[in-house]
């Protein structure tokens, strides 16, 4: 079961690429591209790749995985759940409205079936040197706010800036971005603090555009409900504060016949409901109030789906494998609280995780254990270190000798398998030994360290879909003498805790790339763990994992990445950070039938899409079958 979401249509900024396209695909034989990228002078290219050539060549019409000829119109009704109290997505303040980033524009954007891999949007065309010291994007004329005034290398530039000043998570993420420069009428020049980091010029490639005379005056990282001027394929039309969105199409927008977005955004109108909890907007769902549902949750998928409508035919259910990256989907230890600091207490922790019986009992036998940060490719730590791992790993042991378990070496991390009473009994065995070593002792029905204070644990959740799951959990902690409590609250305050570090345990959701790199940093650097509003929501402070984490974002060819990459997956694997829980390769759906879709659709995003579009016939059809 992921973690619940709502709807998801929108494009991604270069920070969004890090949480939304990480499936791990491999990466073309040895460091071929890289090779031939040092025998080629500065070049434009309409497109900018990490890891394969581009699909499509500079003169391509349109996408494969879209109808081109798709008709504009109607209106669609979606959900979120929560509220919102923020119309400014760049903020780490407040709650921002869903789906914001459709009213921005992007330099480049990624296709929705090719991993890795951006065409140009505001760019016409990108150049970088071989050994990736900087990145140059020539501007379309053309560009356009929906003021109507057209975007400018000193638009480019203010972003960037704008962007590194409002919040820490960009100013992480573009650290070795120095300076931007520009080079001509249309044409902005990114410097970098130095060569050899291959990804930096991909994740420029993927800022959103702001406007410099909009922003200038008014204070990026603080919360607004003025709406603001964008340059994107929507604008928003109607606001009700905390309980609905409207954005509407607009009509004369400046990039709409592009190769990159022909056969996209259709929908007159989309509105966006907020539902504080899912029970009610399902009802809503099945009543006709809302068009789409992404189902989450298995059981829910196997129980609740026999309504009249879809009897009848009125609604469609579909099952669509998908091919986006597998995330570490997990029970997060916060470092931060003293419970945690002892490897020995971590370890304990993740052997009284039963999920094989989980699984069965609660997901319906649907899910598989995630095993690994990196998981389905071929940068996942399996077997011993050998070869340059080896060595990458031995180089951190002797810079932070605490920080590098000795199983690390010695043996293939494997995952807990419970399942049967019998094997759950010995794990739960060797959780309380491990809990012993550590100098806690039973007292009553309590577990208490040598000062005699409680092992405790809060869960905290912010949604009650994920609170039975979390049960099953919390009572096998009981069973080592564990007070474990759990505790739901509502978006706001969840993000209001997760920004200040004020939690034990959370279920959090890691993504990764196919070709990690800058935003590894974000996740596990050591300067960030006690900055307010950091992505290194552990809270690891790691000298090794610091030295890895570099390794990762300067290797320059295959070999390099994976080994750098593998030794980064085993460290954190073996210091047992997380409670790994479970994935799920496809995407489940249920939708009122007024909608066509194209015949293929993108392998990153099978399900509802920026593709789909209003069927004037199927809409008809449908309305004359529920008069019925």
């Amino acid at each position: 079961m992921p973690i619940p979401m709502s709807f998801r249509i929108s494009r991604r900024s270069a920070l969004g690429l890090v949480a939304a396209l990480s499936v791990a695909i491999p990466l073309i034989a040895g460091s071929a591209i890289a090779q031939q990228r040092s025998q080629k002078p500065e070049q434009k290219r309409h497109a900018i790749t990490l890891i394969v050539e581009p699909a499509y060549k500079a003169d391509f019409k349109h996408f494969d995985w879209v109808n081109p000829n798709a008709p504009k119109g109607g209106n669609i009704r979606l959900w979120a759940e929560g509220s919102f109290d923020n119309l400014n997505p760049y903020t780490l303040s407040g709650v921002a409205a869903a789906e914001l980033d459709n009213t921005y524009d992007n330099l480049m954007v990624p296709s929705a079936d090719e991993l890795n891999v951006m065409y140009g949007l505001v760019a016409e065309w990108v150049s970088y040197p071989d050994d990736f010291s900087s990145v140059t994007f020539g501007l379309r004329k053309e560009a356009r706010f929906h003021d109507g005034k057209p975007i400018t290398p000193e638009d480019i530039i203010f972003t960037l800036e704008a962007l590194k000043k409002a919040n820490i998570r960009y100013a992480q993420f573009y650290k070795d971005v120095e300076r931007g420069e520009k080079t001509g009428p249309n044409e902005v020049k990114f410097h970098f603090t130095g060569p050899g980091n291959s990804k930096l010029p991909y994740q420029v490639a993927g800022l959103p555009v702001l406007p410099k005379h909009y922003w200038e005056s008014r204070d990026l990282s603080k919360t607004t409900l003025d709406v603001p001027l964008g340059s994107g394929p929507y604008r928003i039309k109607e606001m009700d504060r905390g309980r609905s969105m409207v954005y509407e199409r607009v009509a004369d927008w400046w990039a709409k016949d592009l190769p990159v977005n022909r056969g996209q955004w259709n929908f007159d109108t989309f509105r966006i409901d907020y539902y504080r909890e899912r029970t009610a907007a399902f009802e809503a769902f099945k009543a006709g109030g809302i068009d789409y549902w992404p189902e989450n949750t298995a059981k829910s998928w196997a129980t609740e789906y026999d309504f009249p409508a879809v009897k009848r035919g009125l609604v469609q259910l579909a099952r669509l494998t998908n091919k986006r990256p597998t995330p570490m989907q997990a029970f997060a230890l916060n470092l931060r609280r003293p419970q945690f600091q002892d490897p020995r207490v971590r370890d304990a922790l993740n052997m009284a995780f039963n999920f094989e019986e989980m699984n069965e009992q609660l997901l319906y036998s649907s899910y598989i254990r995630t095993t690994s940060y990196f998981d389905n490719s071929e940068r996942k730590a399996t077997s011993l270190p050998q070869g340059r791992e080896l060595q990458l790993l031995e180089e951190a042991k002797k810079l932070a000798p605490d920080g590098v378990p000795e199983g690390t070496f010695t043996r293939e991390f494997k995952q807990p398998v419970g399942g049967s009473a019998t094997a759950h009994r010995k794990n739960l065995a060797e959780a309380a030994k491990q809990l012993q070593a550590a100098g806690y002792k039973i007292v009553g029905t309590q577990l208490r360290n040598p000062a005699g204070q409680p092992l405790k644990i809060e869960i905290l959740l912010n949604s009650p879909a994920f609170e039975r799951h979390t049960q099953n959990y919390s009572a096998d902690l009981k069973k080592l003498g564990i007070e474990t409590s759990i505790r739901v609250v509502d978006p706001a305050q969840y993000q209001a805790r997760i920004r200040s570090f004020d939690y034990d345990m959370i279920v959090h959701v890691v993504p990764q790339q196919s070709a990690p790199g800058n935003e590894q940093r974000l996740y596990w650097s050591s300067e960030f763990a006690e900055r307010e509003g950091s992505m290194n929501v552990i809270g690891v402070k790691n000298k090794a994992v610091d030295f890895l984490v570099e390794k990762v974002v300067f290797a320059r060819d295959r070999e390099e990445l994976n080994a750098s990459v593998r030794a980064l997956d085993r460290l954190l694997l073996w210091n047992n950070y997380v409670v790994a829980q479970w994935n799920y390769p496809f995407d489940r759906m249920a939708y009122w039938d007024k909608f066509g879709r194209p015949e293929k659709m993108p392998s990153l995003s099978p399900s509802f899409d920026r593709t789909w579009w209003w069927d004037t016939e199927r809409a008809n059809a449908l309305a004359a079958k529920r008069a019925q």
